[in-house]
């Protein structure tokens, strides 16, 4: 059976040599097309030898199953597998690389093999140190080319990656997928004062076929192109691949992206820790996201219990990885939100699918009146209006039972130069959309182009503070009054 799977093995190998003939959907035919049940006894095997391999090297993996009760020799199921291995959690890693610095009592290879050190950025707390081997390098590489050609890239291509080149797990891993795949890797990174112009024009002279970045950034990368003088659609960009936050699968905001570049999007992206990220992203023929299960065994589950989910309903991914071999990450949980299905997929894959992508994060969760919203459904409900500006800010506050919340949003600059009617009309537009879309009624305030800041990282559009909230409630009631 697993002969049949191409460069499958323990440890993990890659022919780095390797391509799929030019015409090939597929990099990998069988592995990609097999039937469901005969990948899953090869993956129930590569996670009986991933959990000998923890429990033999990683002291954080023995202590919590020996709390929980399990040892490698008990798991003779995927069943077992979701029954038996308990969930890990970020706080965790946090708590056993403060234990045992730096990279904690989870590294599973010798402190001198590790080749990349990578990370959070530590603003809110203690970062997570990710130390990466030489060999899990190579496969985090060939992982990402393998996704990538799903997506259309071929070798030969140029590549633009758009995104902060720092301990930030994105930028590195498209770049490492870029190189695999023999493609031109234009590295040029994002962050500095004046970037985006010089991107702009650098995309201009270029004409590269692919470009990796954040949804947000991709948009504010548009404007700031057409404020200059250029037309995004003349770059000749053809592929698209976005992570870091919501949005790629989200049909609006898709669309407009796909509007703004004449180009395909393509949704990927979970977790720095579960680095190949890409091992959720889609195909040229599929939207949403395939969870590629022979790279990390993505499981869909209910918050509470940590049991999987059915398909068609929406729950937490908990992820392990089947190719790691230096920090390999076992039933972490990610706290995000998705939904999961397992049809037929046109590009003819065999995974299950995300077809609305990341949709955000469980404790994003704003409780409106009794209504549960999350802020990528405001942010697609927006970008389906004619004449949204592009930005948007929601302000809430946690003083009473529930939340409260209201919006600002910007409205386009054309619109806005037409006067107080035109903003009188598209501020009742919007707050009958939401409504219609979310189901409850939110205070609204049109505010200028450019009001909000643009940002090329990941967006942050939720401010959960008081003073702000009490400032724009106290505009709404002077325009009132």
């Amino acid at each position: 059976m697993t002969a049949a799977m191409e460069q499958w093995s323990w440890p993990p190998r890659f022919d780095d040599g390797y391509f799929p003939q030019a015409d090939s959907r597929y990099w990998f035919p069988h592995r990609e097309t097999m039937p469901q049940a005969e990948r899953e006894a090869a993956i129930l095997a590569r996670l009986q030898a991933i959990c000998a391999y923890a429990w033999d090297h990683a002291p954080f993996y023995r202590r919590k199953w020996d709390e929980a009760g399990f040892h490698p020799s008990h798991l003779k199921s995927l069943e077992d597998f979701e029954d038996k291995v308990p969930v890990i959690r970020k706080a965790d890693l946090r708590a056993a690389q403060a234990a045992h610095p730096p990279f904690g009592d989870y590294l599973c290879v010798p402190d001198a093999e590790v080749f990349h050190v990578h990370g959070t950025s530590g603003t809110t707390g203690r970062p997570t140190a990710f130390a990466v081997s030489q060999g899990d390098w190579r496969a985090i590489a060939n992982a990402h080319a393998r996704i990538m050609w799903a997506m259309g890239m071929r070798p030969g291509d140029t590549i633009c990656v758009a995104a902060i080149f720092s301990l930030y797990m994105g930028s590195w891993g498209a770049l490492a997928g870029a190189e695999r795949l023999g493609a031109k890797a234009f590295p040029f990174g994002a962050g500095a004062a004046g970037m985006s112009s010089r991107c702009a024009q650098w995309l201009d002279i270029l004409k590269p076929a692919g470009f990796y970045g954040t949804p947000t950034y991709a948009i504010h990368l548009a404007e700031t192109a057409i404020k200059d003088g250029l037309d995004p659609r003349r770059f000749g960009l053809k592929y698209m691949f976005f992570s870091g936050e919501p949005g790629a699968s989200i049909p609006s905001i898709r669309e407009r992206i796909e509007d703004l570049y004449a180009a395909r999007v393509y949704d990927s992206g979970s977790m720095g820790e579960m680095t190949p990220w890409m091992h959720v992203g889609g195909s040229r023929e599929t939207p949403g996201m395939l969870c590629w299960q022979d790279i990390v065994y993505t499981e869909v589950c209910d918050p509470q219990t940590h049991r999987r989910v059915p398909y068609g309903q929406r729950g937490t991914p908990v992820y392990t990885h089947l190719e790691r071999m230096s920090q390999p990450m076992i039933r972490l949980e990610s706290g995000d939100l998705t939904v999961w299905t397992n049809d037929p997929t046109p590009c003819g894959r065999t995974y299950p699918q995300l077809p609305m992508g990341i949709i955000g994060r469980v404790d994003d969760m704003i409780t409106i009146r009794g209504e549960n919203v999350y802020p990528s459904e405001i942010e697609a409900a927006l970008c389906q209006l004619p004449g949204y500006g592009g930005e948007h800010r929601i302000f809430i506050t946690r003083e009473g039972t529930m939340d409260e919340m209201m919006i600002s949003v910007e409205l386009a600059p054309e619109r806005w130069e037409r006067g107080e009617d035109v903003r009188r009309a598209f501020h009742a537009q919007v707050a009958a959309h939401l409504h219609s879309m979310l189901g409850l009624r939110s205070v609204i305030e049109i505010v200028a182009p450019n009001t909000h800041p643009r940002t090329d990282f990941k967006a942050k559009r939720v401010i959960d503070d008081r003073a702000a909230f009490a400032e724009m409630l106290r505009r709404q009631e002077k325009v009132s009054s």
